[in-house]
């Protein structure tokens, strides 16, 4: 059961950092450059359908994937213990990253325009640099980088 909730977590990840990854690479350079705003609310509109289901599905297999490694909650953010302080990382990403997320979508992409792209940018960067931070310390698990 573990490999399946890892591999749940797994394509959650890629499908989650990689959108961004290509929001922030490709999609919004040309919407900065050309000063649009359309390229980019059409790839938000597209991409929230599979981007939002697995961000949800990383944080369910993520609470799985954490109780079966480390049972005791107590120890998700404890330095000392190695897995607690990868834990302890993780959800610091995750409580910078929602809020981010929440205000871009609630806030910024119904009212995006213009004006308030440098904003957007803003967002889209700090949410890729967070993505991408999961990514490195979900494979710190594995490698031990971060330990």
């Amino acid at each position: 059961m573990t490999g399946i909730l890892l591999l749940l977590h797994v394509l959650g990840a890629t499908v989650w950092t990689g959108g961004h990854l290509v929001l922030a690479l490709t999609i919004l350079p040309r919407a900065l450059m050309q000063r649009r705003v359309d390229e980019l609310l059409l790839y938000e509109r597209r991409y929230e359908r599979i981007g939002l289901p697995a961000l949800l599905l990383q944080l369910a297999t993520g609470v799985v994937l954490t109780h079966t490694m480390v049972p005791d909650p107590r120890l998700w953010i404890d330095p000392a213990h190695p897995l607690g302080r990868l834990i302890g990382i993780k959800l610091l990403l995750l409580a910078l990253l929602l809020p981010v997320a929440a205000h871009a979508r609630l806030r910024l992409i119904p009212r995006l325009c213009l004006a308030n792209l440098p904003l957007m940018a803003t967002h889209i960067l700090m949410v890729t640099l967070l993505s991408v931070g999961f990514v490195v310390v979900g494979v710190s698990f594995r490698t031990g980088w971060l330990y």
